[in-house]
């Protein structure tokens, strides 16, 4: 299902009112482990040239989505990463996470990205299928994760 026209994607360029209680809810949303972002966090987010944090807003402002796109030159060229995309559960089924995702791409394109990657855990369904029918296919590969400090 399409965005309405009441629905508008943003890249956000400055932390203002409204916005940290709102990524809050939304963080709360996506993972019952981490923490939000304080105001000084989100402000390295969007002050960062690496990272871009793309917000849907419906008719009266409210904020029901997030997604953010890493972008990043390697030797082999720029890459871009989808991170923590979610949408408000009150506002899922309107296509704003597809909105979202477009809209990182483009801007991923934009920037020279050869690649965009993300991952999404096997039990949102909706996502994953949403993803697929943007393209995006499996890749075989092994993620990797060291949890805690490096000594």
């Amino acid at each position: 299902m399409p965005v309405s026209d009441e629905v508008q994607i943003e890249e956000v360029c400055e932390v203002l009112g409204g916005l940290v209680p709102a990524i809050d809810g939304l963080v709360k949303q996506l993972s019952r482990s981490a923490a939000p972002p304080t105001e000084a966090e989100l402000n390295a987010i969007v002050d960062s040239d690496a990272s871009r944090l793309l917000i849907a807003r419906d008719a009266d402002g409210t904020i029901v989505g997030m997604l953010t796109l890493i972008l990043f030159r390697i030797p082999t060229g720029v890459r871009a990463w989808i991170e923590d995309v979610v949408v408000d559960t009150a506002a899922q089924g309107r296509g704003i996470g597809q909105a979202l995702t477009t809209a990182a791409v483009k801007l991923a394109n934009e920037n020279g990205a050869r690649t965009v990657d993300l991952t999404s855990r096997p039990s949102r369904e909706a996502a994953n299928h949403m993803y697929q029918k943007l393209g995006f296919r499996a890749r075989e590969t092994i993620v990797y994760r060291l949890e805690g400090r490096v000594e």
